[in-house]
């Protein structure tokens, strides 16, 4: 009962026609297309299947056995057309001293420092820093070819840390002399490219490349007994300056020299520090080089004070004056007693000139000359003045 023989009567299959096969054969080809489909995408992204690449007709992706392919490209840059703009008026600045020979008897002239320079001026004038040809009993140039020349100090100046030379005029060609650009509109961020002589000839017309940190700063100049006589305005910059880069170029992106480089800070009390460095604003250095061209020195009109900014004073400590800008008076002499100005007084204009600073009153004054007559206002507690001043010349 259980059994069945499928060759019993009744029990036996049917046969399929034509038909039923030809429904069974497109049913299969679609359930193994929609297979297809469904594991195509993983199969592609698993790396088993790989799809050929199209390829143009004609078209051979792979070179030649044996055949080297040149890849060219410019190095064409604003930078290096600004390098090679200035380069030639770069030159080094040998400070040559007279020493002793103890084995011939005699007095020598030895070469004792090295650093930089620009030429400004197709006469020859040489702009570089007061401390590089300080004490030199005879200055040479050399050239950005190697040659050396010899060279005369027009004229110096330690409170600004400027110098300038002067070489034979038939020794400056066209392409040797530099452009000044304005180093009032710097913007912190734009590139600033430092060209001098680091460590020496040796490394003579060194490039280096960075950017304006900062503008605005001030360095305090003091004198052989440590006190500070003046406070030099200086651009920021982390382009690389080291010694021998002294009187050298800081340069724009269009060539132009903006500052004369002149220091770095390399050690603090919280330990040795990068990426400080400092030159003068060409617009800072371009009277004081006026000045030595005409004069062989610097003559500095002067109110008769000893100034200090009102923001570098602790709150507690500044007058109670309705501003918080200014330059406050201390020890008033010559012309700036005489006319009534007192300790504590907070001035705030020269002439048609806003005073915010140190730096501000400096450079209202230096226009003037002795003699000259300015107008002088100023905050006495919540009164404002105004007084005139005759100015007297530095010592």
């Amino acid at each position: 009962m259980g059994f069945y023989d499928t060759d019993a009567e009744g029990m036996r299959p049917r046969r399929r026609g034509p038909l039923s096969w030809l429904a069974v054969i497109v049913v299969s080809a679609m359930i193994g297309s929609i297979a297809t489909m469904l594991f195509l995408p993983a199969m592609i992204r698993s790396h088993l299947l790989s799809l050929p690449v199209a390829q143009a007709p004609g078209t051979n992706l792979s070179p030649p056995s044996g055949v080297q392919q040149t890849v060219s490209y410019t190095v064409d840059t604003g930078i290096v057309q600004a390098v090679n703009k200035v380069k030639p008026a770069i030159v080094g600045v040998v400070n040559v001293a007279k020493v002793p020979d103890f084995w011939r008897g005699q007095v020598v002239q030895k070469d004792q420092g090295v650093g930089s320079g620009v030429i400004f001026d197709p006469r020859g004038y040489v702009v570089t820093n007061n401390h590089v040809v300080e004490g030199a009993s005879a200055v040479e140039v050399v050239l950005a070819n190697g040659q050396r020349v010899k060279a005369s100090i027009v004229g110096t100046d330690p409170l600004t840390d400027l110098a300038v030379l002067r070489i034979p005029a038939d020794q400056v060609k066209a392409d040797m002399v530099a452009a000044f650009g304005n180093s009032d509109t710097l913007q912190p961020g734009e590139p600033a490219i430092a060209i001098g002589n680091p460590l020496g000839l040796e490394f003579r017309q060194t490039v280096t490349v960075g950017v304006i940190s900062a503008t605005g700063r001030t360095l305090p100049i003091t004198d052989s007994q440590g006190q500070v006589v003046w406070e030099q305005d200086v651009i920021q910059t982390d382009a690389a300056i080291n010694p021998g880069n002294s009187g050298g170029a800081l340069c724009n992106i269009e060539g132009q020299v903006i500052g004369i480089n002149s220091s770095k800070i390399t050690q603090t009390a919280q330990g040795p520090v990068e990426g400080l460095g400092f030159a003068i604003p060409i617009n800072e250095a371009k009277p004081i080089i006026q000045q030595l061209i005409t004069n062989g020195k610097v003559i500095r009109p002067i109110l008769g004070i000893t100034a200090v900014s009102l923001q570098e004073l602790p709150l507690e400590s500044r007058p109670q004056v309705p501003v918080d800008y200014g330059v406050v008076v201390d020890q008033p002499t010559a012309g700036a007693a005489a006319a009534g100005l007192q300790e504590g007084d907070v001035i705030v204009q020269v002439d048609n000139t806003a005073v915010h600073n140190v730096s501000d009153l400096r450079k209202a004054l230096f226009v003037k000359k002795p003699g000259d007559t300015v107008s002088v206002t100023f905050y006495r507690g919540q009164q404002k003045l105004t007084v005139n001043v005759k100015l007297s010349a530095a010592p």
